[in-house]
């Protein structure tokens, strides 16, 4: 029987976690946070390296390299839950930086199927980051790694729209569809619009648990979602996985670029003028 130090952190003596299956060294401090698993050997191939860590219920990790960074990607499964069981495990083990690469639903006007959308910060419909801190408290994104994402997907050319996501636990109701042989009381219905007005750009499940935990742990998060739905043409397509992928991982290179520059002026904050 695998022994375990502890019922409230399980882990080995070596750091083993328990759900995602790593210790320490197996991840890099930069990690890209795809909820299906299938799409981490999808990330992965568009590295120079990359070889598999673990795989582990939902969580399947790879960590190799992209441009010459250390890089890893595990994936979380759908929504809340399962999201901040990754997040706390990734950071026991030294990850302190994480991107969120997704799909997600679109809920205005002028974005197309394959856009991508990159999330300043997430309206709180989860239950999962209710159980950490008030509802008051926001769920932001990190200033740096939103601009990285941004500078990436502007290097790459491809389409992207910025903007606060609506993270639910519910695919179904709680994203404005109806549910099975017709459910569709009042306060789903109306959700769409509700949101729309208030300038909401789209629905996903996982954004509003990581910004809430990193901000809590002093980590680093940001999102960026390919658009497979647009909601307010009814329109569904599988496209722009991969250009979220590069643009994630690009994402990553400039990161460390200017961490590399943070810590030779000796600054805690990246801004435009450490260049000169």
């Amino acid at each position: 029987m695998e022994k375990f130090v502890s019922a409230e952190r399980p882990q080995t003596e070596e750091g083993m976690q328990y759900h995602i299956a790593c210790k320490p060294g197996d991840v890099a401090r930069y990690v890209l946070l795809p909820g299906d698993p299938e799409r981490v050997p999808k990330i992965s191939s568009l590295w120079d390296e990359a070889r598999e860590i673990a795989f582990h219920r939902e969580y399947r990790t790879h960590t190799g390299k992209y441009r010459g960074v250390p890089i890893s990607v595990t994936s979380t499964g759908i929504g809340g839950p399962s999201t901040a069981i990754a997040v706390e495990e990734l950071a026991a083990i030294g990850a302190d930086t994480f991107i969120r690469v997704g799909s997600t639903g679109a809920i205005q006007p002028g974005i197309e199927i394959g856009d991508l959308i990159i999330a300043k910060a997430a309206v709180r419909l989860d239950g999962t980051s209710k159980q950490y801190v008030r509802v008051e408290y926001p769920a932001v994104a990190d200033l740096e790694v939103t601009l990285a994402l941004i500078e990436a997907a502007e290097s790459l050319d491809v389409r992207y729209h910025v903007g606060i996501t609506a993270s639910t636990d519910s695919f179904y109701l709680g994203q404005g569809r109806p549910g099975l042989n017709g459910y569709f009381p009042s306060f789903a219905r109306n959700i769409v619009d509700d949101l729309r007005q208030a300038r909401v750009t789209n629905f996903e499940m996982e954004a509003a648990t990581l910004y809430t935990l990193a901000n809590i742990y002093g980590l680093r998060a940001g999102c960026v979602c390919a658009v497979f739905a647009n909601r307010v043409t009814n329109e569904f397509g599988k496209a722009g996985e991969k250009e979220a992928a590069l643009v994630a991982s690009e994402a990553v290179k400039i990161l460390a670029e200017w961490d590399e520059e943070k810590e030779k002026a000796g600054k805690k904050v990246w801004h435009p003028s450490l260049r000169g």
